[in-house]
């Protein structure tokens, strides 16, 4: 798939509502929805509880809409969108033409993973020199890069076909793609117990050039660099026309193991539906990866499993000692770090998770790691914030006292990955326990104590 031949650019863009007509009972959404069901009863769930009842659907729509680049093609959006322009004439200039280096900056994209199927973040810079005297309209660079981001990608790969399909389409002097990539970490139920330090995202920058821009170290990158720099990026740390299959955590999680056969031939169905080919060299061991990810969050017995962690880490704990933070009675730990997945798109969201109560000493009875286990514990499993929000109140409030507020700020991947695509918002959620549930003073102490944490875990 996303081979860049002549025939890949002559086709119109599917319309949105007619990709939304007769959708629920397309045979690539029915598929997905069969292939969810296995997923999710592989995890020990039962598909028809409420929360998750709706899940196939919500999952099969948003992938759906997240590979929607499968069916469109770059050649109507250029040919339709190239204007006249008289530049230099006959003086000395860049191009001839309109002459000079034309870069739209800070376009939001989102792209699933080709080695996991989680999907990552994008921010894309796109360069031109026209010639011929055209220029093109500014949205369309945006939208060809739209095409290639809804399919899936290495960040690589992405950049090239960016590239390439604006060569060939505007046949410019030269194109550049610079993108700025981020992929959720990739930690394990295990892992993240033992390592409370693991960084949320994993980050990569990936280049790529045509005509002048084909020799990476000509002065129009230069150019292109210097324009760039106000965006914390340089040339130092650009990734040129190199691999980046690696670039995905998902790599170096070790041997992969037997996975479960029926969940992976689940995987390989929505492959199918999506219209790409499981027998694609990047894409034999997704089904796989993407299982060993996904259960991480299998059910299990909750309460037998976490008494029995609770007590193993109070009878081998050091000796209790002062907590993160303590002002006039009210103590907390902050910056405590969870993963999970939302039970309603199997979209992975990541945060923070700040816990606060009251200790006259300003001392924590059990100390901080117990109290981070206790936040990984719900939230490796199918989860809603609002819930692992109580759930983790409530469960500490049995060793903290009664009195107790938890805040829970999180990045949600399904906020970027549907229609919304909602980039850089953040969510936060709160309980509160006990006197905090009646004190307002007690709840502002706490709350204008928390860090600034809007981007959490990046």
């Amino acid at each position: 798939m996303g081979a860049l031949d002549e025939g890949h650019y002559h086709a119109e863009i599917d319309n949105e509502v007619s990709f939304e007509l007769g959708f629920e009972s397309q045979p690539e959404t029915l598929a997905i929805q069969d292939a969810v069901r296995v997923l999710l009863q592989g995890l020990g769930e039962d598909i028809n509880r409420e929360g998750i009842k709706k899940t196939p659907f919500r999952v099969a729509k948003a992938l759906r809409q997240g590979t929607r680049g499968y069916k469109q093609k770059v050649n109507d959006i250029v040919h339709g969108a190239l204007f006249p322009e008289a530049g230099l004439e006959g003086g000395s200039g860049q191009a001839g033409g309109v002459g000079g280096l034309v870069i739209v900056r800070d376009l939001d994209l989102f792209s699933y993973c080709e080695s996991c199927l989680l999907p990552f973040q994008v921010k894309c810079h796109v360069g031109y020199v026209p010639s011929g005297k055209r220029v093109v309209g500014l949205s369309k660079l945006s939208r060809v890069a739209d095409i290639f981001a809804k399919r899936l990608q290495s960040p690589q790969r992405l950049a090239d076909e960016v590239c390439t399909a604006l060569q060939h389409g505007i046949k410019p002097t030269g194109v550049a793609v610079v993108l700025q990539c981020m992929h959720i970490h990739f930690p394990n139920f295990e892992s993240a117990f033992l390592d409370s330090t693991s960084q949320g995202w994993v980050k990569i920058t990936a280049t790529s050039g045509s005509g002048v821009f084909e020799d990476g170290n000509a002065d129009v990158w230069t150019d292109f660099w210097s324009l760039l720099k106000f965006r914390g990026i340089s040339i130092d740390n650009a990734h040129r026309r190199s691999s980046s299959q690696s670039w995905c955590p998902s790599q170096s999680c070790g041997m992969l193991g037997q996975a479960n056969s029926a969940m992976t031939n689940a995987v390989n169905s929505i492959l199918k539906s999506l219209g790409e080919d499981p027998l694609r060299e990047e894409l034999v061991e997704t089904p796989s990866r993407f299982v060993k990810w996904f259960m991480n969050f299998r059910n299990s017995n909750l309460e037998m499993k976490l008494n029995g962690f609770v007590r193993s880490r109070i009878d081998t704990r050091s000796p209790s000692g002062q907590v993160g933070n303590f002002n006039d009675g009210i103590c907390s730990e902050l910056n405590l770090s969870f993963w999970s997945q939302c039970e309603h798109h199997l979209l992975p969201f990541h945060g923070v998770v700040h816990v606060g109560y009251h200790s006259s000493d300003g001392v924590n009875p059990v100390g901080r790691p117990l109290v981070q286990s206790v936040v990984h514990f719900y939230g490796f499993k199918l989860q809603v914030q609002e819930r692992v929000t109580r759930q983790v109140a409530e469960t500490i409030s049995s060793f903290l006292g009664e009195d107790i507020i938890v805040v829970v700020e999180a990045n949600h991947t399904c906020m970027i990955s549907r229609g919304i695509e909602k980039f850089g918002s953040n969510t936060a959620t709160f309980a509160v326990l006990g006197q905090f549930s009646t004190d307002p003073v007690a709840r502002a102490k706490f709350l204008q104590s928390l860090p600034d944490s809007c981007s959490a875990g990046r």
